[in-house]
């Protein structure tokens, strides 16, 4: 089994390397197959491992020692459990799919293969940072997953935006791998080791640890719960480092589906439940997990009713759900944030496919993102309107769909959560999740009904569904948005929560035990009625009576402003941050290191040599006796330094 482990990984990143060399001159437009067989093939090996994990049996072993430098010991190694396993499966199964769906939508695409190359190598990135024993091969994980999503970004490189939105997720995640970083270091300082199980074993000796830090007593395992949390803020785009996601959205649209809403961008969610026994010894890091999740949830849920792209639409969704996942570790329901990280997963990637299929189609119209130029596409896309509709169903949370439950799972557990502001954060929950199903239903209405806005630009062609090798993958993702949800059914609807159960084996969870079935089912009702009001207010607004649409921008044009640009972070940033850099980099550049270092040093140390060199010059004159004499004066110096010094 430990071989089938290693060829889960193993497959996808012979297939990049092949690809990326081979993939330009012999393959062309058939680069597609060895990473698409490749991918099917760690899916399939995955669910094998799946399987065994389910019948109780794990895995824990190094491949190799890469670093063994005294106390510390780096090892590519393996550690296969209920938290692994679930997610090799999910990200093998999405990465197939997402790779077959790019087979239609990369068609034609002068980097055809650079791009199959990158996204194999992606996957291979991620399952090495969720199969990872240890926390320096999370890292190595961590950052080629970053590495990847940067190529990936600016895969269009020679468009202008690409390139800068891949530059700037590049800076804006280096800010917190920074403190990651960090976080990594002081775990083996304390503990002396960065391997789970050990660490784990060796948590109870810092319980009572503090450091000093400015005067100010600080408790060890709230610091190393910060630190490595900045990393899952840059890496799941959480305030304050959630500024590149929605410029992420210049990437292909696969891209977007696979890295930027269902797999790296949970990478976080997934270090702190993985680390979950470390967060739960310190009250201040749970309390700042749940707040910082909670503000990113509600202000991306403010944001997006006002955007018209549509897949920067979708990626303040991704913001406010991953915010949603951080609320669930936050009240100490670890399992129960997993639950909904995997159910979103498929949802979410299938909206941003659906998206992918309608720009597709909007190919000829000024900015085929735009939904102002879309409508009625219902007739046209039967297949993306139909799979659409599910994943917007699903994410708004109505029952009977994967949202549902993992979603109403996370408002539950934070209601009736020990923690003293579990009830402000299902207040938080209940809100975004009535703005979650308006802004989803905004877009869903805009694209698929009322006039076809665009037919100008089509030149008299009508728009037409995507091929089958996009809408396969569409309607096979829709059965995982649909059912995926239904492995976790609370026992109060008659469930067993067998996907909570099965986590629960590895992560930290609080006994929550919910005696009042009334109080619960009155909940679920508030968060299907959120979501119904959510759905409503999008059809009266935007198929009902279309001029409500500036009945807010118009009446609170201030507010609408704000909320337009996205609560004026970026402005924020590039005057504290952007700007004060670059005008302490040319002043360094222009006054220190081109005057001081470059002209007095370098042009300096060149006038000292050709004096010096003219000095010689007129030694060196070929006249005998001048040479006679510097003889006589270097011996008669000579035998005087012998002689003092001896």
């Amino acid at each position: 089994m430990n071989v089938t482990v290693v060829l889960i990984p193993a497959l996808p990143l012979i297939a990049s390397f092949i690809t990326l060399i081979f993939g330009k001159r012999y393959f062309k437009d058939k680069a597609h197959v060895l990473p698409v067989l490749s991918l099917f093939g760690s899916f399939i090996l995955s669910l094998f491992v799946l399987y065994d994990v389910i019948q109780g049996r794990t895995y824990n072993f190094d491949l190799y020692s890469w670093l063994v430098a005294g106390s510390l010991k780096v090892g590519l190694g393996f550690q296969v459990d209920p938290l692994s396993a679930m997610m090799c499966a999910m990200v093998t199964s999405l990465s197939f799919l997402i790779h077959v769906y790019s087979i239609g939508y990369m068609h034609g695409d002068p980097g055809y293969y650079r791009f199959f190359s990158y996204i194999s190598l992606f996957t291979f990135s991620m399952l090495m940072l969720v199969l990872g024993n240890n926390l320096a091969q999370l890292f190595l994980g961590w950052e080629l997953v970053g590495l990847c999503s940067y190529l990936l970004i600016g895969f269009w490189y020679e468009k202008r935006s690409a390139a800068n939105a891949a530059i700037k997720a590049f800076v804006v995640n280096r800010v917190g791998d920074f403190g990651f970083a960090l976080g990594i270091f002081m775990v083996f300082y304390y503990l002396g080791t960065l391997y789970y199980t050990e660490i784990f074993e060796k948590l109870p000796s810092i319980k009572t640890a503090y450091i000093e830090i400015l005067g100010y007593e600080v408790y060890v395992p709230f610091l190393i719960a910060f630190l490595l949390f900045c990393g899952a803020m840059g890496k799941s785009a959480q305030f304050p480092l959630h500024v590149w996601l929605p410029d992420a959205m210049e990437g292909p649209t696969p891209v977007s589906a696979l890295i930027h809403a269902a797999t790296m961008v949970t990478a976080g969610v997934f270090m702190v439940s993985r680390l979950s026994p470390l967060y739960v010894m310190s009250d201040e890091a749970m309390a700042m997990v749940a707040f910082v999740g909670a503000f990113t949830c509600f202000m991306a849920a403010t944001i997006a009713p006002t955007q018209f792209d549509i897949k920067r639409v979708i990626a303040y969704s991704t913001l406010s759900q991953l915010g949603y996942m951080f609320m669930a570790c936050g009240v100490g329901a670890f399992s129960a944030g997993m639950f909904h990280l995997f159910t979103h997963a498929y949802f979410k990637a299938l909206l941003f496919l659906g998206a992918g299929s309608v720009i597709h189609a909007m190919h000829h119209a000024p900015d085929p993102n735009d939904i102002r130029y879309m409508g009625g596409l219902k007739k046209y896309m039967p297949i993306t309107y139909a799979t659409f509709l599910i994943a917007s169903l699903s994410i708004s949370g109505i029952p009977g769909l994967a949202g549902f439950f993992s979603k109403d799972e996370i408002l539950a557990m934070a209601y009736f959560s020990p923690y003293p502001w579990g009830k402000a954060i299902w207040l938080i929950g209940l809100i975004v999740a009535g703005f979650t199903a308006f802004y989803t239903f905004r877009i869903f209405f805009k694209a698929f009904h009322g006039e076809f806005r665009g037919r100008s630009y089509l030149h008299g062609k009508e728009p037409h569904e995507s091929p089958k090798v996009m809408t396969i993958p569409l309607i096979l993702i829709s059965i995982g948005a649909i059912f995926s949800g239904w492995l976790g059914i609370p026992e109060s609807l008659g469930g067993g929560a067998h996907f909570q159960k099965f986590l629960e084996q590895v992560v930290y969870h609080h006994e929550v035990e919910i005696t009042d079935h009334t109080l619960e089912y009155g909940l679920m009702v508030l968060s299907v009625v959120a979501g119904l009001i959510g759905i409503s207010l999008a059809y009266l607004i935007y198929v009902k009576n279309p001029r409500l649409e500036t009945l807010f921008s118009s009446n609170f044009k201030k507010l609408y402003k704000f909320l337009y640009n996205k609560w004026y972070f970026d402005e924020l940033y590039h005057y504290v941050f952007v700007v004060p850099t670059f005008f302490l980099a040319r002043t360094f550049v222009n006054l220190i290191v081109d005057t001081f270092v470059i002209d007095q040093t370098v042009n300096g140390s060149a006038k000292a040599t050709t004096s010096f060199g003219s000095l010689l010059q007129r030694i060196h004159n070929g006249i005998i006796n001048y040479y006679l004499w510097g003889i006589i004066l270097g011996l008669i110096l000579y035998f005087v330094v012998y002689y003092y010094l001896s």
